[in-house]
């Protein structure tokens, strides 16, 4: 499949479940609009109306799902969240910043729970349309994977300790791999400590290679 055309520039959050990546995600969000760019918020599962549909199926707690079944329903989620949303915004040269995208099923489906990542990798080029994130932030929690379940915990949330090692695990061998791309940041205990090591990394990475006027 040949790599979508795009002039727009493709940021991810990511990151164990509880890390913070959302409250982050949403951050950056807001000082980016205010600062003038043309940038979108997103999320997987649930960025379209499909996928609003499909993340509530994911995300239910005691549904009982195999890990191919779920595989194929984050993928299915992406290449709807791609073409409708990802794409027309790279196009028209916006800022797009996703709250989780592939590397998220690589290391849930993959590490978590024991897909061959050569079936993933290339499932996952159909989905995204061989697209890749120009920069991604991988939050780090100093407790990823022992988090309490609450009464409120999703799915995922509610899996077990192992699994959220597993996944962890999964993050770490990304980041060594793609160390230009994927940026890890440890979060602080003040949330705006974090927001602004995050700005300041953004800030420089969008000032390098963002050539679009704001």
């Amino acid at each position: 499949m040949k790599k979508a055309k795009r002039k727009g520039i493709l940021i991810t959050f990511e990151g164990s479940d509880g890390c913070g990546k959302t409250t982050q995600a949403k951050a950056l969000y807001r000082y980016l609009r205010k600062k003038g760019y043309d940038v979108i918020f997103t999320r997987e599962p649930g960025g379209t109306r499909i996928g609003r549909k499909l993340r509530k199926i994911l995300l239910s707690p005691g549904t009982k799902i195999t890990p191919y079944t779920e595989l194929l329903l984050n993928l299915a989620d992406r290449a709807q969240h791609v073409e409708e949303v990802i794409v027309p915004a790279l196009r028209k040269n916006k800022v797009v910043i996703s709250d989780r995208f592939s590397d998220a099923t690589v290391s849930y489906q993959g590490y978590g729970r024991g897909i061959p990542l050569n079936i993933i990798n290339k499932l996952n080029s159909l989905a995204t349309q061989n697209i890749k994130p120009d920069l991604t932030i991988l939050l780090i929690s100093k407790d990823t994977g022992n988090s309490t379940r609450s009464p409120h915990s999703d799915r995922y949330e509610s899996e077990s300790h192992r699994f959220k090692k597993l996944v962890n695990k999964g993050y770490m061998e990304l980041a060594k791999k793609e160390k230009k791309r994927i940026i890890k940041v440890v979060r602080e205990e003040k949330v705006k400590n974090t927001t602004e090591k995050i700005i300041n990394i953004v800030t420089e990475f969008l000032h390098k290679n963002y050539r679009i006027k704001k």
